[in-house]
């Protein structure tokens, strides 16, 4: 089977999200299962993308003209296509350079943190791209895997444009992946003359029109061929008003094409028995650099040891979704506790403030990190004893993931990939793999952390805790497999 991975994001060459993970690690897992692979993304000019050796593909010379199809009257793009291999995999990746669009500071956003004007014709340009790889590579896939609004559009242009009537795209299956809901790619109506579809497409209620805006995941839910997000229980979520970001009623009609398949880690990259970020390894059986790693932790953060109490780590993008409005509302109670927290992650400007002045009010008790340091994120999973994402909602999450394989316990809310993966606690029964609170309340929250805090104290049970956690398996092995299925799906439904 041949399969086009096409993402926006691609670990270890870009990254803002879980998308990048997930778009660097299944590719390689689908690879092992006998699949042939290939990456397509765009080349950004970004400090991560310079560390590799490129060369551009040879033979391939791609025009693509945004706007009026007609060459003579659209904005003529000539981007150019390189590749690269990563030791000890099959998967071969492919960057699509152009620098008026790509070569920029930030992959969506600019210094502010403000989305750039022309992300819908970038990410058409993307689209189209790909299309035009495929159409003179020679190198016929046999299903394209998209993922997120930036890839929406692909599905529409087998289905409703030019490409429907070029036979080797006849065949070509779609499976389109949703990694969050809320970022759908909405832009003004000239964005569907950009992308070369006839404004006679946008009207009320059509598969590109969404409340006055043309939409690219709208798109890519209606055309393509099957639909996933990245668990079962988001899968659930995403079809009613509360999460579905007004395109439940879109889901809900395709219900039995929609699936949830939890993401995987690679634990060839996180695991603290190889991991070589961290100063110490450990394992189940040898527990003993886990709290080396703590006071690594510690120091780098200016923060005194003190023997009992535990660390709280933090790794997120610092937004309302993410929880920081329960934190806000009871930070000054969490900090008052006997523990003590360390923060990694950048946002919305008003939580760096908070935590700017949550620092200067307990200098002793939160290390804070407004940034985004790989060597610091793992050690804080490797040191920090709990690890907490209260977040409103959470599609998979992968972070609480991490912290099982390194003995630092989630604590979270029962929503998406965070309640597929994390079982409350059980005292009694010695079962469960972390602290999980249902409602989305602050003092919900509180009350969890404080009973995990009293948890760690019997550090028999806590012990037994962390050894259940490492022991737990969400390899891509598993999730890989169930891939393969849908892939196996989507083409046989695009044959028929």
């Amino acid at each position: 089977m041949k399969v086009l991975f096409v993402s926006s994001e691609v670990v270890p060459f870009s990254k803002t999200g879980g998308l990048a993970d997930v778009s660097g690690s299944l590719p390689t897992a689908i690879s092992k299962l006998g699949c042939d692979v290939r990456v397509i993304s765009p080349f950004y000019d970004i400090p991560s993308m310079k560390k590799f050796k490129f060369r551009k593909v040879p033979n391939i010379e791609i025009v693509i003209s945004i706007g009026f199809d007609n060459p003579k009257k659209g904005h003529i793009m000539r981007p150019v296509l390189k590749d690269t291999n990563l030791e000890k995999s099959k998967v071969k990746f492919f960057f699509l350079r152009n620098k008026e669009y790509f070569a920029r500071t930030g992959l969506y956003t600019d210094s502010d943190d403000k989305p750039y004007l022309d992300n819908d014709a970038r990410f058409i340009f993307f689209s189209r791209g790909i299309l035009e790889y495929i159409r003179q590579s020679g190198w016929i896939p046999d299903i394209i895997h998209c993922n997120d609004w930036h890839t929406g559009l692909i599905s529409a242009y087998l289905k409703y444009w030019k490409y429907t009537n070029i036979p080797i795209f006849k065949s070509i299956a779609t499976l389109y992946t949703i990694h969050n809901i809320a970022y759908q790619g909405k832009f003004g109506k000239l964005a569907l003359y950009l992308a070369g579809f006839s404004g006679g497409l946008f009207y009320p209620t059509s598969p590109f029109e969404f409340y006055g805006k043309v939409n690219f995941m709208k798109a890519g839910l209606i055309y393509a061929d099957l639909l996933n997000t990245v668990s079962e229980k988001y899968a659930e979520e995403i079809q009613t008003a509360e999460y579905g970001e007004k395109l439940e009623g879109v889901l809900e009609d395709r219900n039995n094409e929609l699936y949830g398949i939890l993401n995987g880690i690679d634990y060839s990259v996180w695991n603290p028995a190889t991991d070589k970020i961290i100063p110490y390894n450990y394992t189940s059986e040898k527990l003993e650099g886990k709290l080396k790693n703590k006071i690594e932790l510690l120091k780098q953060n200016g923060l005194p040891y003190k023997e009992n109490v535990p660390i709280i780590g933090i790794i997120s993008r610092l937004a309302a979704q993410k929880g920081f409005d329960l934190i806000t509302e009871v930070a000054d109670k969490i900090l008052k506790l006997d523990l003590q927290i360390i923060i990694l992650g950048t946002g919305a400007p008003e939580y760096h403030k908070l935590f700017k002045q949550l620092a200067k009010k307990y200098p002793k008790k939160i290390g804070v990190n407004l940034t985004f340091n790989n060597e610091l994120a793992h050690l804080i999973e490797a040191g920090a004893d709990m690890f907490l994402m209260p977040s409103r909602y959470e599609p998979c999450g992968l972070n609480q993931i991490y912290s099982l394989k390194y003995a630092t316990i989630p604590i979270v809310r029962a929503t998406g990939g965070l309640d597929d993966t994390i079982e409350n606690y059980n005292d009694k029964m010695q079962s469960g793999n972390g602290f999980v609170f249902k409602k989305y309340d602050a003092r919900e929250m509180l009350k969890v952390i404080k009973q995990a805090i009293e948890v760690y104290q019997n550090k028999e049970n806590w012990t037994m805790l962390m050894k259940r956690a490492m022991n737990y398996d969400f390899s891509w092995d598993i999730s890989a497999q169930k891939y393969i299925k849908l892939y196996q799906l989507a083409i046989s439904k695009r044959h028929n």
